[in-house]
């Protein structure tokens, strides 16, 4: 029988690697990606962290405009002068369309150095930490999708201004969705304000208690090291016998991302982001 205790189920498998439950599901009914256990009596999915990097070099094809029957064979192929020569086709073909393929070509440059993609995620490393209490004066909002994130920012930042609120601290997003959406994104970003704020409409303050997290630190486009460091802490939860915490209902438990750099003074590869993801021992219905 089948331990599941080191697996994670489809939605918390769609949040780590940023690909949606209704994609999962396609890519496993066209053999592209399965997951590491079916339940016979439920037809409940169930997916291991060593598939987060299978995961990742799919999202990857998918994101540079290949379709899901040539993923397949993409993969089938990694390794093979074919491989490479089905990329550089795809980045000429791209170089012909619009502005916003500019972003798929870089990704594009990445995927064939294949050696900056190993010592990328080698240098990546997850901890178990405690964060203490945080006051945080949020906005939350729904955006068309991850990378409009800076709307919500747009509408934020004059808000701060006009109430006057002092800011103690750095800023980021928390992630409210159980699951990677394509669209219609539900997040609030945040700074860190003293414990006494207050705020006005549409603003808020939230009140977080010590919690324990396991955090990762990446350098890169928001795009390509998120996911990073999703994936090491995944594999880290699984190794050390945690889960996350989440709990629809409280936004403590929810994993958030720190901005540690300006995006709007920094160059893409130099971003630095902390993602956090709070946890529980994986045998504990209570949070610490």
């Amino acid at each position: 029988m089948t331990d599941i205790s080191k697996l994670m189920p489809i939605g918390h498998f769609s949040s780590l690697s940023r690909i949606s439950v209704r994609m999962l599901r396609h890519y496993d009914a066209n053999g592209v990606l399965a997951p590491a256990f079916v339940d016979q009596a439920n037809g409940y999915r169930w997916y291991s962290h060593d598939q987060l990097r299978e995961a990742s070099e799919i999202r990857r094809l998918r994101d540079v405009g290949f379709s899901v029957s040539a993923i397949g064979a993409l993969l089938a192929g990694r390794g093979t002068p074919a491989y490479t020569q089905a990329l550089s086709a795809q980045r000429a073909a791209l170089a012909e369309e619009s502005s916003a393929a500019l972003r798929r070509i870089a990704l594009i440059e990445r995927m064939l150095d294949q050696q900056f993609q190993e010592d990328a995620m080698s240098a990546v490393s997850a901890q178990l930490t405690y964060l203490p209490e945080q006051t945080l004066i949020s906005l939350r909002g729904r955006v068309p999708d991850y990378t409009a994130e800076g709307e919500l920012w747009a509408r934020f930042m004059p808000e701060i201004s006009a109430q006057g609120i002092r800011i103690t601290g750095a800023g980021g997003c928390i992630e409210h969705d159980g699951e990677y959406r394509g669209h219609d994104v539900d997040e609030s970003v945040f700074l860190e304000v003293a414990p006494d704020t207050e705020a006005a409409e549409p603003l808020s303050v939230l009140h977080f208690p010590a919690r324990r997290v396991v955090t990762a630190t990446v350098t890169g486009p928001y795009t390509d090291a998120i996911p990073r460091a999703h994936a090491v802490i995944a594999a880290h939860i699984a190794d050390n016998g945690l889960r996350p915490a989440r709990e629809d209902h409280d936004l403590a438990t929810h994993h958030f991302n720190i901005y540690r750099n300006d995006p709007s003074q920094t160059p893409e590869a130099e971003l630095v982001t902390s993602v956090f993801m709070p946890v529980v021992d994986a045998l504990s219905d209570v949070r610490l």
